[in-house]
């Protein structure tokens, strides 16, 4: 079992739960509130990480991490994507510089 199955296999449930009972599930209930609360979400985790990486409590700066990922996978499963495809696209990028892949999207 590799780290990218528990990427797909958390993937998989988030997606499920998405249209769960909201009393039943988080991640239901966060999506019961739409699109804005999910970003609010993902918005809140992020800074939340950038503060734990400002202590340099590593294991702070980790479980952070961990929640601004997770967050980030209710975004991409609200939009009908899966992890898979986000590493897809890491792994199209790897090996180019960042200056000419920003460069090649024109943005």
């Amino acid at each position: 079992m590799t780290q990218t199955d528990i990427l797909d296999r958390l993937g998989k449930v988030i997606a499920e739960r998405l249209q769960a009972d909201p009393g039943a599930s988080y991640v239901a209930s966060l999506a019961a509130k739409g699109h804005d609360a999910i970003l609010k979400k993902v918005a809140e985790e992020a800074a939340e990480t950038l503060l734990a990486a400002k202590d340099g409590d590593k294991l702070h700066l980790i479980r952070e991490t961990a929640d601004l990922w997770f967050h980030c996978m209710v975004l991409l499963a609200w939009h009908g994507a899966r992890p898979g495809e986000v590493l897809a696209e890491l792994a199209r990028r790897e090996g180019t510089s960042g200056i000419e892949e920003k460069s090649a999207r024109g943005r």
